[in-house]
């Protein structure tokens, strides 16, 4: 009998627990069931918002267009790049998709994650001030000839970085937002991560080469996407070109006035009929080629989001950039 009544208990003791854990479950009892991860991160398969005082599980990528993998046409010629995308913003479609989520050297489409920290992050009338940072002695480096001592505001760097891609201006936002280089850099990546670009990290503000700085043309779609909703944004880089006045160390003015690199704006290239390029953000290196990401309209004002990387020249890069935005009429 003491044999019975000690796997009696053994059996109570085991349906007692499994009660347990039943009751926390759902919500019954006192006792606390972990989470791997909580309702409100950033990052994760879904996120719970609230909702007429319900909690109701919203996909993450709810508002975006997924990519699985590649998606081309034979109407686009893009052998002379190493990937391409291009994204319709209204139906969430992805009309093209080349090697979108294959590493590559983003070159200054970095740039654009550097403008989205510093509008999150700065205040557009706040006053730079340049250090040695500023200092880039990387041969061709695109430089608007930053000293240090010189002063600018937030919205006057973002104007010279996006427009003229001056890598100095790139480091001089990450210094004066972030407090320093390194902690601008862990702010682009923290970005990054939220937005799920998992696939991107950075290792300065401006896109010259390093092996450990790379992204996709799905991740930079990721963090165009989230640019553009900043009107200032979206004002940059429809510009054509930008002048303006800044200050040395001595209170002595020095002028800037350049045109912008992107051809469909200077008139260089032309976009295909009934479709409208706002602008973007060029990139090039010898190691990331000719790249290019651009926010464009077709005639009904839909927007769409497309993305060169690797192409084998300027002119290629924009040739086979308008080929890619003739897929928004098929």
């Amino acid at each position: 009998m003491s044999g019975v009544r000690c796997i009696n208990r053994k059996i109570r003791a085991a349906a007692g627990l499994f009660l347990g854990v039943l009751l926390s479950l759902t919500g019954c009892g006192s006792l606390p069931y972990g989470m791997a991860y909580q309702v409100d991160y950033d990052v994760s398969s879904f996120n719970a918002v609230a909702r007429q005082d319900t909690r109701t599980a919203q996909a993450f990528a709810a508002n975006l267009c997924v990519a699985a993998g590649d998606q081309m046409s034979d109407d686009v010629d893009m052998s002379q790049a190493e990937a391409a995308g291009l994204f319709g913003l209204d139906n969430k479609e992805i009309l093209y998709a080349k090697n979108v989520h294959q590493r590559l050297y983003p070159a200054s489409l970095t740039k654009v994650m550097t403008a989205l920290v510093a509008l999150e992050n700065g205040q557009l009338n706040q006053t730079l001030t340049a250090t040695n940072a500023v200092n880039i002695t990387e041969s061709g480096a695109q430089l608007c000839g930053l000293k240090s001592g010189d002063t600018m505001t937030l919205d006057q760097a973002l104007r010279v970085m996006l427009l003229y891609s001056a890598n100095d201006a790139a480091m001089l936002i990450a210094e004066n937002v972030g407090g320093s280089v390194e902690n601008f850099v862990a702010m682009m990546n923290a970005k990054a991560r939220s937005l799920g670009a998992t696939n991107t990290n950075f290792t300065n503000p401006h896109g010259l080469t390093n092996a450990d700085h790379y992204t996709t043309v799905y991740d930079l779609y990721l963090i165009f996407n989230a640019a553009i909703k900043y009107e200032t944004f979206n004002e940059i880089i429809h510009m054509a070109g930008y002048q303006t006045t800044y200050y040395d160390k001595n209170g002595k003015e020095k002028h800037f006035d350049k045109p912008t690199t992107n051809r469909f704006l200077n008139g260089n290239a032309q976009a295909p009929a009934n479709v409208t390029v706002i602008g973007g953000k060029t990139g090039t290196t010898s190691a990331a080629g000719h790249c290019l990401v651009l926010l464009s309209r077709d005639e009904n004002g839909s927007p769409y989001i497309s993305v060169v990387l690797r192409a084998d020249s300027t002119d290629l890069l924009f040739s086979q950039m308008a080929d890619l935005l003739e897929e928004i009429h098929k």
